[in-house]
């Protein structure tokens, strides 16, 4: 399964930006990840294709994410952005139960105060 994510980019505090990812095959669910410099990668969202969310407490009230079952594509709405957001955004693939075995390029996310 190959990932391709997109829509980082450079904002500023309280703005929004959606990010998305398209798997080329379907798993189980697909998830964001994060890293910032100097930090170890973090869990952010995670979606099931059955139906059922997951979030980060650092991003519940605030990030949304979604799927298109058509599409094969998973979305992260983020809304009020904070510069402890800034960091590069990983989509993830995976069975569920057991992890996740594919992992996108990355994109950069820049909140700027």
């Amino acid at each position: 399964v190959q990932l391709q994510a997109s829509g980082g980019g450079l904002v500023q505090a309280g703005g929004s930006l959606r990010l998305s990812c398209t798997a080329s095959g379907r798993t189980g669910r697909l998830g964001w990840f994060r890293q910032a410099p100097g930090k170890e990668r973090e869990f952010v969202s995670s979606i099931w294709w059955s139906g059922g969310t997951v979030y980060a407490e650092s991003v519940k009230g605030r990030f949304t994410i979604s799927g298109d079952n058509a599409k094969n594509t998973v979305y992260l709405q983020m809304n009020s952005l904070k510069p402890e957001d800034t960091a590069v955004y990983y989509c993830a693939a995976g069975y569920v139960g057991s992890g996740w075995q594919y992992w996108g390029q990355g994109t950069q996310v820049t909140v700027s105060s």
